[in-house]
């Protein structure tokens, strides 16, 4: 069965993609926050902090746990696969991410210096900690996983993940969210922590342009065929473009207080580059380190018709629903954030 000219396998495909993506967008100036919490200097500066990500944080975490039952229910196959290879790394994500609300709700809950710079440093681990479990599941995903014919993960655990590509990536997700993070807080703040804000803004540019280039570069030399496909098909080399040429254009906007158009120039480039990576894989949801030409495809690991028709159903019912709430959020929070008696 077909919608609209394309076969259900790949709609859930693109459905699992733009919930990645939004997660990414949305979670990832979250994160961003995280990552720079430490280098506040005020105990208002941080609270302020706190407070713009306060209202949406755990809201955009709801992307990420959709992916996952997205993926559970449309390919089952490659859950299994991806849960039996990311077994560690996902309860240490699982771990950080209680690490990151517990340190958010818990800190202000006492006045007492010592117990708010204990979370304050656990919620930058637990930013960190998740930005770079991300990048590196991403990482191996691009090289691929060690699969057999069967889907079956043959890997050695955690320690096999961590080749320098995964690394490299891991480290340039992490340093992209902080700018982007670093953007989200130039929308929310003022006076002296804007300033502080902006020069951070330019060191997380710094370390981003740094990763990418070491991650592109190893991309090249352990998968040369990537450069072959992008090469063969423009439109591919167009997200590569489009995703440099928003990375030189944030600083040009920052340095002209277009911080409206600096964040969304961050939120589009992050949706470049993964646009790129799953339009390269394509349709590999799942591609084999023991096998260049093998991989678990999306239509060898989705589930039958019947199930995936009703998932799209219930995903044209219920996806504008869940946009209508985000978009009613971000308009009641927006503006710069004013500290009261119920912030944190």
């Amino acid at each position: 069965m077909t919608f609209l000219g394309i076969d259900l396998p790949t709609w859930w495909y693109l459905v699992i993609g733009a919930t990645v993506s939004l997660y990414a967008v949305l979670d990832g100036f979250d994160l961003g926050a995280g990552l720079l919490h430490p280098f506040f200097r005020k105990e208002s500066s941080r609270r302020i902090a706190l407070n713009a990500v306060g209202p949406v944080w755990d809201g955009n975490e709801v992307w990420l746990v959709i992916t996952g039952g997205a993926l559970f229910a449309g390919f089952p196959e490659a859950y299994a696969t991806a849960f039996s290879a990311f077994y560690t790394p996902f309860f240490l994500l699982l771990a950080a991410l209680i690490g990151r609300a517990i340190s958010i709700e818990f800190r202000s809950k006492e006045p007492m210096a010592w117990w708010r710079t204990f979370w304050d440093w656990s919620y930058f681990l637990s930013s960190l900690v998740i930005s770079i479990l991300l990048g590196v599941a991403l990482g191996n995903l691009m090289i691929g996983m060690p699969i057999d014919a069967n889907g079956v993960y043959q890997g050695a655990g955690l320690l096999e993940m961590l080749k320098p590509l995964p690394i490299a990536v891991g480290l340039s997700v992490a340093a992209l969210y902080a700018v982007h993070g670093s953007l989200y807080l130039l929308l929310k703040t003022e006076d002296k922590l804007f300033d502080r804000v902006r020069q951070l803004n330019r060191i997380a540019l710094l370390f981003f342009y740094a990763a990418m280039t070491l991650s592109t570069a190893l991309v090249f030399f352990v998968r040369p065929e990537v450069l072959e496909r992008i090469w063969e098909r423009p439109g591919w080399l167009g997200l590569a473009g489009l995703a440099f040429v928003l990375s030189l254009l944030i600083p040009r906007w920052v340095a002209k207080h277009r911080y409206t158009a600096a964040f969304s120039a961050s939120a589009l480039m992050i949706l470049s580059l993964l646009g790129l990576v799953f339009a390269q894989q394509f349709p590999l949801l799942i591609p084999s380190a023991l096998d260049p030409d093998g991989g678990m495809s999306l239509w060898e690991a989705a589930s039958s018709e019947r199930t995936l028709r009703l998932l799209l159903i219930i995903t044209l019912i219920g996806g504008p629903l869940v946009v209508g709430y985000f978009i009613f959020v971000y308009r009641a929070f927006r503006g710069k954030v004013k500290l009261d008696d119920m912030s944190y």
